[in-house]
This record gives C-alpha cells, structure tokens and sequence, in this order.
C-alpha cells in the first residue's frame, strides 16, 4: 500500500509540472504581468498598483520586507523608479537585487528607447536623459523584455531554465499574432493629445500621431496660457485626449471642451493581478479606444 501511494504522489508531482522557485518583487504591475507570463508560479510581490504614479511613490516598510527576501527584482528601469526604489532596496539589505547583479532586472536595458538624450536638470521637469522609461505600453517590446526575463530567470534557477524559455517564446508569440490586428485597427485612427509623453511607445509602435502633451514641460502642470495655445494649434483637427487617473483631469478637461474632443481616463498599467493574457487585454483596451475615436 505505501509503494501504490509513493507510485500515486510521484505521477501528480509529474503532473503538476515543475516548481518555479523563484521569489520574484516587481515594481509595477506591467512588470508582474511579464513574471506571471514567463513563471506563472513563482512567488510574486507587485510593490504598486495600477492607479499609482510610479514616479512619485515613497519608499515604505511592506516594499523594504518584500524586497529582503527577494531572489529577483524586475523594475522599468531608466530612472521611472529613481525617487524610492534606491531607498527601499538599501533598507532591505539584500545585496543580490541591487544594480549590477544577477538578481537585478530593467525593462527599459533591454530594449531601444526614445527620447534619449534629454537634459539631466531635474530643475526643467521630470526629465529622464536616458531615455523615456515608458516601455510597457509597447507590446512588442515587452515581448522583447520578456524574453531577456526568461533568460535571466534561467540563470538564476536552471533546474526550470527551459520552462521560463518556453513561456517567454509563447508570450512573444501571442503578441506577435496580435500586431498585425491592432496595426489595421489603428490604421486610420486620430491624433492623440497625451497629459505626458507616457503612451508615445504605443502610438510610436502604430503610426498613430502624437498631437501635443498637456504638459507643457514633463511633470510642470499646464496653466491657462498653455491650454489656450495648444487649443490653437489643433483647432479644427480632430483626435483624443487621454490621461492617467492619477494626472489632473481639469486641463484635459478643459482643452476637450475648447476642441470638441472626447476625453478618456485610461490606466498606463494593467490591473494589479494581471498575467499575459491581462496584459494584452491592456493593450486591446488602448488600441479599442484610440480606434474607436474618430
């Protein structure tokens, strides 16, 4: 009888397939998004959600806990983090997710990113001269980031390398089969007015224009001399305007009432919980939305 149950548990233990061993924190949920998909069960800490700036978080105790026992930190990278990430990693004193090691991970170091080059006074606004760390709202290069995850994982756990390989390859394959949709859904879409240059990955990615920022300086909110201008520039065109639900909503507001535009409050991340799967539901969300507003 004891033989039949050890035979029984070793055909389960193969049926439920390898365990991914990983304890994995990610700044973001676009970043969770991306560890579920490569290691749907490793153990997965989200440090914010969907309707936090990730510029402008703060450094707290429960991030601090996380991250001391973390075997991987998977951050956007290219200074988005910069205001607390550095502070809550040192108060965690685990020196194999600092900067530089193996268990230290960018989204934006794996891929090519816009904007390079900016000024690096903070005094200008939020400047990033590095380059825009927005890259979670282009699909193809997630499917990039995820792939350069999967190879990381692989070194850091090589009992289960080929299973993090493998699911890196189907995600990237699932964005690839949805390119050319959203590609002709946008073919003829509108311009887009942004609060802040963070969906330019997207538009960037699908020919769609970018029509101007609300902003008139990166994290400078607009007074009424900038609404009025930008109000001149674009009179008689059409388009939409799109913000965060964290940015103001009087300025896009108010520029959509002066131009007859729809307004949409769009969220940059994915829900919290999102897997792969969640994140191009994200992705159908913006593409539907930019499409649908001419």
């Amino acid at each position: 009888m004891r033989r039949v149950l050890m035979g029984v548990l070793a055909g389960l233990a193969l049926l439920a397939g390898p365990v991914l061993a990983l304890d994995v924190v990610a700044t973001s949920p676009s970043m969770g998004a991306l560890v579920r998909a490569v290691a749907p069960g490793a153990g997965l800490t989200v440090l914010a959600g969907p309707q936090q700036d990730l510029h402008m978080l703060q450094a707290k105790p429960s991030m601090i806990r996380a991250l001391r026992g973390a075997d991987l930190l998977v951050a956007v990278g290219a200074e988005l983090e910069v205001g607390w990430l550095p502070a809550a990693s040192s108060g965690a004193a685990n020196p194999a997710i600092l900067p530089g090691r193996e268990g230290y991970f960018e989204a934006a170091a794996q891929v090519p990113l816009l904007d390079v080059g900016g000024p690096a006074d903070r005094a200008m606004g939020d400047m990033h001269p590095a380059g825009n760390p927005h890259v979670d709202l282009d699909p193809v290069r997630m499917a990039q980031v995820a792939e350069a995850l999967g190879e990381r994982m692989a070194q850091l756990d090589a009992a289960n390398a080929a299973a993090y390989r493998r699911n890196a390859a189907r995600f990237a394959e699932a964005v690839s089969e949805r390119v050319p949709a959203w590609q002709a859904r946008l073919q003829d879409a509108p311009g887009v007015v942004l609060y802040h240059r963070d969906a330019v990955y997207l538009l960037e990615r699908f020919g769609v224009p970018l029509l101007g920022t609300i902003e008139p300086v990166p994290g400078v909110p607009p007074s009424g001399r900038d609404l009025r201008a930008l109000a001149g520039k674009l009179r008689g065109r059409d388009g939409i305007i799109i913000h965060a639900p964290y940015q103001a909503p009087k300025g896009p507001r108010k520029l959509g009432r002066e131009l007859g535009w729809p307004v949409q409050t769009l969220p940059l991340e994915p829900p919290v919980d999102a897997d792969g799967d969640g994140y191009l539901r994200h992705i159908d969300r913006w593409v539907s939305t930019i499409a649908t507003a001419g």
